[in-house]
């Protein structure tokens, strides 16, 4: 969770003295308690009280989204709910009326924003063995995903973050600067740089014409889909933004690029996919170009997150590997 010089344990005790005081902004059950289940972007929690209750509370960074984004991501949710695309979670609104709470403590400099979601009840698909058919379910859920928002008539002043080229190449990139991150070597910092360029001309080339370039769900990995006997739900909206259609692959096998199985996963997703919505062939064959997009973003996520366990665990390796695959990605293109 970057955004901040305090130490990460340091601040995760701030935000679970918010979370708890910050339980009675809502009609939660009496007796319930918040319990911090993951740190990314966000602090969640798994809330819990007498008589099987459970919900999600979702304390956002500082910084990151403002109110009217979150608001924009909530109004896609139910939008998507609504018109049947794709299950999703539910949203409790506050004694004040607002889905969207504010919460202050001492010891953090700046106010968070707080959303509580309904808990979704499943499982997420077992990435372990065969995942073909959960990328195809994947595709189709994208598919039908972008066909909505072609069609949606989103809200004045819509608000997201951008996930283009200059989001992760730029000055002010929204996860900061690869070149920062962890072994970014002499030997490996030509290749990487080289791989940039390359990205930059070809999706210059590709263009953002509505139907490629739009509202993605930016993050739309097996591991948020939750499945159980009433059907498969799609969560964690947080990254949400304007994107290309088909960065929702990249992201699908966000740190397992160099996975055998990709290139079979890859196909699953791109059938599902045009079992719903058309894909050009000029569209499939950029796919690569995505998702050495996304791994670039993500070596620049490890960098300005390094204090947290999950970036700790994954940046042995990560740049030199993103190397190998952006070199071999440029290979085929000359091929």
């Amino acid at each position: 969770m970057s955004g901040s010089d305090m130490p990460l344990e340091e601040m995760l005790g701030h935000l679970e003295k918010l979370a708890q005081q910050s339980l009675a902004l809502w009609d939660v059950p009496e007796g319930a308690k918040a319990r911090l289940i993951n740190v990314s972007e966000n602090a969640t929690y798994l809330v819990e009280a007498p008589g099987a209750y459970k919900s999600i509370l979702r304390i956002h960074r500082e910084n990151y989204h403002t109110h009217r984004a979150i608001e924009c991501e909530l109004a896609w949710l139910e939008a998507l709910d609504a018109e049947k695309v794709v299950t999703t979670p539910g949203v409790y609104v506050g004694k004040n009326g607002d889905p969207i709470q504010t919460g202050r403590i001492e010891g953090l400099a700046e106010p968070r924003f707080m959303v509580l979601f309904h808990f979704v009840e499943g499982e997420a698909p077992d990435e372990s063995g065969d995942m073909t058919a959960g990328f195809e379910e994947l595709g189709q859920i994208a598919a039908r995903c972008h066909d909505h928002v072609l069609r949606w008539k989103k809200p004045e002043n819509f608000e997201r973050l951008t996930w283009d080229t200059e989001a992760v190449f730029g000055q002010n990139a929204t996860w900061g600067d690869w070149r920062d991150a962890p072994e970014v070597t002499d030997e490996v910092r030509p290749v990487l740089e080289e791989v940039e360029q390359t990205i930059r001309a070809r999706l210059d080339a590709f263009g953002k014409a509505p139907d490629r370039f739009n509202l993605i769900h930016a993050d739309m990995r097996l591991a948020n889909l939750l499945e159980d006997e009433n059907g498969t739900r799609l969560i964690d909206f947080d990254d949400c933004g304007w994107g290309w259609f088909l960065y929702d692959f990249a992201a699908a096998i966000s740190f397992i690029e160099d996975d055998p199985r990709i290139p079979a996963l890859r196909d699953a997703w791109v059938r599902g996919y045009r079992s719903v919505r058309g894909m050009s062939a000029e569209e499939e064959a950029e796919i690569g170009t995505f998702v050495m997009l996304r791994r670039m973003a993500l070596l620049a996520w490890i960098g300005s997150h390094i204090e947290a366990p999950e970036p700790q665990e994954l940046a042995p390796g990560f740049a030199a590997t993103t190397a190998r695959l952006g070199q071999a990605w440029m290979d085929g293109l000359k091929a």
